[in-house]
C-alpha cells in the first residue's frame, strides 16, 4: 500500500488540475504567493497556532521551499484540548513535545484533497498518511462522502473544514481538531523526520539566567535583551495581540529601536470585546482602525513604574499622548496598584509592571483600551 509521502507526484498532478481561488480562512485573503506562515499569521482562527509554531521555533522551518502540506487547526481546536493542555505545550520546558505535536499536522509533499480522495478510494476506503511528527494519520471520507477526515493515532478524528488553501510553499487544510501522537511523550522521531529541513530558528527563547530580574508572562520568560515583538510572541497570554500587531503591520516598528511604553493587554481582555470585534478588526479593509487601536496602547519612551510615580501628581494620576494621539491617564494608588483610563471611560488594571525590553517596556493590562469613539 503506498503511503502519502510515496504520492507526491499525483498530487501535483491535482493540484494543478484543481487549481483555483483560494478560500477566505479565518476573516483573511489567503494569496497563493504568500507562504504557509504568513498566510497563517492573517488567519484571525489560527492565533493559537501561530504562537505555537512561534514556541516552537519551526516559523523559519515553514517558511522555507518545502512543500509541505499542513492540517491546520483552529482555536477552537486548540481551546477543545483539556484544560491547561495549551498552556503546558507552550511552556519552554515542553518544546520538545510541542515540536512532536505540531509536526504530526505536517506531511513532506504538496497534496490537494483530489489526489487524497483518490489515494482514499483506491485503498478501499482509508489511506495512512505519514507526518513530519513521525505519527501516522489515517485519512477517510466523511459519511456523506463529501469532504475528508484524519483520525489520529489515539483516535481523534478532524474534519477538513476548508480544503486545499494553496502556497508558495505547499498547501493548507483546515481542520476542527488536534492531531495527538500516541505517547504523550515526546520521542526521537521528531528530530529525524526534520533532519532534512531547514533548522528553524526564528523564535528565541529567553535563557533562564537573561531574564534580569523580569516577571514571567504567560508561561515565558522575558528577557530584557529581546525586543517587545520577540518577548510577546512568546507568552501564551498575548496570541491575539501578536496577531493583531502582525495584521495591522506593527512589529517591524515595535521591533525598532523605539523606546516604547506598551500597555499589552491579555487575549482574555479581546475575549470581553463585544462578539466579532476582533474578527472585524482583523480584516485586511479595517487595517487603519485596527492600528489606531493598537497605538493606543503605546506611548514613547520607557516609563516602567518607577517613572510613572515619579511623574504623578497629587492624586496619583500621570497623564500621557499615546502613537495614536488618544490620551491615557495612569493612577498609581496608595496601595502600589497601578490602573489606566482611555478616552472611552474605562478603567483597567495592571496585571503586571515592568517587564523590561530591550527598546521599552510592557506593562500587562487585563482590559482593551479604545480611543474616544
Amino acid at each position: 500500500m503506498k503511503t502519502l509521502l510515496a504520492s507526491t507526484a499525483l498530487a501535483m498532478l491535482a493540484g494543478a488540475a484543481f487549481a483555483q481561488e483560494n478560500p477566505m480562512v479565518g476573516g483573511a485573503e489567503m494569496p497563493a504567493t504568500n507562504d504557509i506562515v504568513t498566510n497563517a499569521l492573517n488567519s484571525a482562527d489560527h492565533t493559537t497556532l501561530v504562537a505555537a509554531v512561534q514556541a516552537a521555533g519551526l516559523v523559519e522551518t515553514l517558511q522555507g521551499e518545502g512543500p509541505f502540506t499542513v492540517f491546520a487547526p483552529t482555536n477552537d481546536a486548540f481551546a477543545a484540548l483539556p484544560e491547561g493542555t495549551v498552556e503546558t505545550l507552550l511552556l519552554p520546558e515542553n518544546k520538545e513535545q510541542l515540536t512532536q505535536v505540531l509536526t504530526c499536522h505536517v506531511v513532506g509533499a504538496e497534496v490537494m484533497s483530489a489526489a487524497l480522495a483518490e489515494m482514499i478510494a483506491a485503498d478501499g476506503g482509508s489511506h495512512p498518511v505519514e507526518t513530519l511528527g513521525g505519527c501516522t494519520l489515517t485519512a477517510a471520507m466523511n459519511a456523506a462522502g463529501d469532504g475528508i477526515t484524519f483520525t489520529d493515532e489515539n483516535g481523534t478524528v478532524a474534519n477538513v473544514t476548508i480544503a486545499d488553501v494553496d502556497q508558495s510553499n505547499g498547501v493548507i487544510h483546515v481542520v476542527d481538531a488536534v492531531l495527538t501522537p500516541a505517547s504523550a511523550e515526546a520521542s526521537d522521531t521528531t528530530e529525524g523526520a526534520m533532519a532534512d529541513q531547514p533548522e528553524a530558528t526564528v523564535t528565541a527563547e529567553a535563557p533562564a539566567d537573561d531574564t534580569g530580574g523580569n516577571p514571567m508572562v504567560g508561561g515565558a520568560a522575558m528577557s530584557p535583551s529581546m525586543t517587545i515583538v520577540e518577548n510577546a510572541v512568546n507568552s501564551a497570554d498575548h496570541t491575539t495581540l501578536v496577531a493583531a500587531v502582525q495584521a495591522a503591520g506593527l512589529a517591524e516598528t515595535l521591533s525598532g529601536a523605539g523606546p516604547f511604553t506598551v500597555f499589552a493587554p491579555v487575549n482574555a481582555a479581546f475575549d470581553a470585546l463585544p462578539a466579532g470585534t476582533v474578527d472585524t478588526l482583523l480584516q485586511p479593509e479595517n487595517k487603519d482602525q485596527l492600528t489606531k487601536v493598537l497605538t493606543a496602547h503605546v506611548v514613547p519612551g520607557t516609563l516602567d513604574a518607577g517613572a510613572l510615580a515619579a511623574q504623578a501628581d497629587a492624586d496619583g494620576f500621570v497623564h500621557l499622548q499615546t502613537v495614536s494621539g488618544d490620551a491615557l491617564s495612569v493612577q498609581i494608588r496608595p496601595s502600589g496598584n497601578a490602573y489606566v483610563f482611555d478616552e472611552s471611560g474605562n478603567v483597567y488594571r495592571v496585571t503586571i509592571a515592568d517587564v523590561m525590553q530591550s527598546n521599552g517596556v510592557i506593562h500587562v493590562v487585563d482590559g482593551v483600551l479604545l480611543p474616544a469613539s
